[in-house]
């Protein structure tokens, strides 16, 4: 039997919650799933992004809400599924899109590795791994019950090719990528089929994090390491949030029913370069 594309991504009367959803990365995919049809709750610990992704969405912004979660804390996430099921009823879908890293965890000319201080590690890591196995256990523990259900997390280039200065980052995406593909074996085999698990790694786009390690705030040209970075990308130029959402729909659409345990990297090429 063809597919049917279309009604693939057709997501409505689908529920899905999106972690960090009102930041720059997440706030897109809170968007091209409501254009798809979906609900879409919010979960973000700051949501004074949450307006513009309302006005964005016009008529469509009844599809969305928001409740702030801090998803290193159980019981955040536990009220935000009781906002879910009580605002929209039965969960279907989680977009784990939380996460970062910080300046007290990166080495630096004032800072060398060896005096990274344990709050800058442990901040990192917990924020990347347990912010994407914490609503793991607490939301999407529903797809056990139903027997269906799609969990999108976000890994990042640096599991594959770990970048210079930024140790705990790495560690925790490179966790991200090995728990996704271990997340999708256990539900498979222990309740459903149905439950598909996988993630992306976003390569280079230019956030709030990044964008004075990346561009010169005086000139407005490459710093040394964002033009690395350029030399090392085949397309020649950093991503935009919005060449995430092709691939972010494909996994959490039907289209993809036959697919879990992967990352895809989206990338421009920088994963297939070897830089000769």
């Amino acid at each position: 039997m063809i597919i049917d594309i279309q009604k693939a991504y057709d997501f409505t009367g689908k529920t899905f919650a999106v972690t960090g959803g009102a930041g720059a990365l997440g706030s897109d995919v809170v968007v091209a799933l409501a254009e798809q049809g979906a609900n879409v709750m919010i979960l973000d610990l700051r949501l004074n992004g949450v307006a513009a992704i309302k006005e964005r969405l016009g008529k469509r912004a009844s599809q969305i809400d928001a409740c702030e979660v801090n998803v290193l804390n159980r019981e955040s996430l536990e009220a935000a599924r009781d906002a879910i099921h009580q605002r929209f009823g039965t969960l279907y879908g989680l977009v784990n899109a939380a996460g970062g890293n910080s300046p007290k965890a990166t080495a630096s000319p004032t800072m060398s590795f060896f005096d990274i201080p344990d709050d800058g590690m442990r901040f990192v890591l917990d924020l990347n791994i347990l912010g994407t196995f914490m609503p793991c256990q607490v939301l999407a523990k529903e797809f056990a019950e139903t027997g269906e259900g799609v969990i999108l997390n976000y890994s990042s280039m640096n599991a594959y090719r770990p970048l210079t200065n930024i140790a705990a980052y790495s560690a925790a995406k490179a966790a991200i990528t090995n728990f996704t593909a271990w997340l999708a074996v256990y539900l498979a085999q222990n309740y459903s089929g149905k439950i598909r698990v996988n993630a992306i790694a976003p390569g280079f786009f230019l956030g709030e994090q990044n964008r004075f390690l990346m561009v010169d705030k005086d000139t407005g040209n490459w710093t040394p390491r964002g033009q690395k970075v350029i030399d090392h990308t085949p397309m020649g130029r950093l991503g935009n949030p919005e060449d995430l959402i092709g691939c972010v729909l494909w996994l959490l659409s039907s289209a993809s029913e036959f697919v879990t345990g992967i990352t895809v990297p989206v990338d421009g090429g920088f994963s297939a370069y070897a830089g000769v």
